[in-house]
């Protein structure tokens, strides 16, 4: 049988010196020990900026090219990927294939523990090999404790390949970068008030900084302006409601008026906007659009 690893060593496995006694405590004073605690995540995120410029900075450019951006973890670490590539399709109108979110043991996983798949250094080649990836794709491997060997191979692997991605690791144990990651982003966040339950201050300073990659991705694409998402596509009553709202915001025009130009737009925000303050039909408004690289700034900023 294979020596097991001592990880005793990592940040994230070492024990709370707050939350020794956590099982003797009252409701209350369990909440007031979370609240206080959950202040590091904030602070390892301050920690983090020039890391998170550096990685959005260095992918920016091939991402507006076409390229992709990959996700891949194991366990909670995973999951948290699959959710934030899951949700920019609805939110910014890309397609799925732009933001991927490959979770060790497949998509069973993420309702399913299989906790034994992130063991497999291989584990992500035959996704990574169907992805053909290329120069203007980034993989960031996630790994609360950075040591996931799921991750640490996919990140060596795609090194390998003739035109490799960028690539990097997001944990929150400062680790040295391993063999493969052109971009390491630490997210310190320090022991867990339950010892080694990275779904908790991990999990929730992961998701953070995943949102933060992936949003200002889709800032630098145009699908925002001002702080409105105007990529939006009114397919439910809610949705409807919104568009009319950001029309109305954008353009001057009435709400009367946003919901008459959203359904002459097909219900594409940005075309309704276009619309009305350039004065022209849908097919010019997208036409103006389609040469600005879809950057509504350009079109209507005059």
């Amino acid at each position: 049988m294979p020596s097991i690893p001592d990880r005793s060593d990592i940040l994230t496995e070492q024990p709370h010196p707050r939350s020794s006694a956590l099982h003797r405590l009252e409701v209350r004073d369990i909440v007031e020990l979370f609240n206080r605690e959950n202040r590091a995540v904030l602070t390892a995120l301050d920690a983090a900026e020039s890391a998170l410029t550096g990685f959005i900075s260095a992918i920016e450019s091939g991402f507006i090219r076409g390229g992709r951006l990959i996700y891949l973890g194991a366990g909670t670490s995973g999951r948290l990927g699959v959710l934030d590539a899951s949700e920019i399709p609805p939110t910014f109108q890309v397609p799925p294939g732009r933001i991927i979110g490959l979770i060790a043991g497949g998509d069973g996983s993420l309702r399913t523990s299989s906790e034994g798949k992130e063991d497999d250094p291989a584990g992500a080649v035959p996704e990574l090999e169907r992805l053909h990836l290329g120069p203007d794709d980034a993989v960031l491997g996630i790994a609360a404790g950075g040591t996931t060997p799921y991750v640490q191979g996919a990140l060596a692997w795609a090194k390998t390949l003739p035109q490799p991605p960028r690539t990097a690791l997001l944990s929150c144990a400062p680790i040295p970068p391993p063999p493969g990651c052109d971009h390491l982003i630490v997210l310190a966040t320090g022991p867990e008030i339950v010892t080694g339950s990275t779904r908790l201050m991990a999990g929730t300073a992961t998701k953070l900084a995943l949102n933060t990659i992936s949003t200002a991705l889709m800032v630098r694409l145009g699908k925002v302006y001002g702080n409105l998402m105007v990529d939006l596509r009114a397919s439910n009553v809610k949705l409807r409601d919104r568009a009319a709202r950001i029309i109305s915001t954008v353009s001057g025009a009435t709400r009367d008026e946003a919901f008459a130009l959203l359904d002459a737009a097909d219900g594409q925000v940005k075309v309704a906007i276009v619309m009305r303050r350039r004065v022209v039909d849908a097919d010019a408004a997208r036409e103006l659009l389609a040469a600005a690289a879809g950057h509504l700034a350009t079109v209507i900023d005059r």
